[in-house]
Parts: C-alpha cells; structure tokens; sequence
C-alpha cells in the first residue's frame, strides 16, 4: 500500500499524485492539513524518511519565523510538536511505501521508491 501526505493546493504534491496515477499506482490520500499526523506517527514517518525533524520543517512559512523554529536549541520532540499542531510546517508532498518513505520535491523522487 503506497500512501501520499497530500496538500492539493500544493503543484509539487499534485504533480507527484498525477506520476503516481500515471505509473499505476493508486494511493491511500492523506489530506494532512485536515488530518494532521500524531507526535508517533510522524516519527516513525522520520525514521522511514531518514531524516530529523528539522530537515522537515518547511522554513518559508510563517509559522517557522513565529515560532522562532529556527533556533538550534529546539528538541527533535519541540520541532515535532510544532509540526503536529502547524501542519502547514510539513513539507510536501511525502510518499510511503512500505517501510520506505520519501519527499517528493522534486515529484520524480517518488518513483524512487515503487
């Protein structure tokens, strides 16, 4: 079961949604900004994509500045928590496929893992 974190508002995450279609593949939607991921499932999410919460953080929103995110002292638990109440903080688009996740910018990245 392939799922995508999807913001379709977003051309990336509707890009790799269409390369997904397109290569057969139809995937579980997770409208994320709706139904945003628990602290737990966003770090196994993490640990699938092999990366910190950090080099998850969308650092062109505004919520980053407000929430002064960028400052090195933060915990992996504090920049998750921020991510898990501000899910607009999430980069996108994001695709699982079994224990493998990857982030699809650009969209081709998502074939990596089918």
């Amino acid at each position: 079961m392939v799922t995508l974190y999807h913001n379709p508002r977003c051309s990336k995450s509707r890009d790799a949604l269409a390369l997904l279609r397109d290569n057969g593949v139809e995937p579980e939607v997770i409208l994320y900004l709706e139904t945003p991921p628990t602290a737990k499932s966003l770090k196994a999410l993490l640990a699938k994509l092999g990366i910190n919460a950090r080099d998850l953080l969308r650092k062109s929103e505004d919520a980053y500045t407000e929430l002064n995110l960028g400052d090195g002292k933060l915990s992996e638990a504090a920049l998750i928590k921020a991510m898990v109440e501000n899910p607009k903080l999430i980069e996108r688009p994001i695709v699982i496929n079994g224990d493998k996740a990857v982030i699809g910018r650009p969209p081709e990245n998502v074939l990596t893992i089918l």
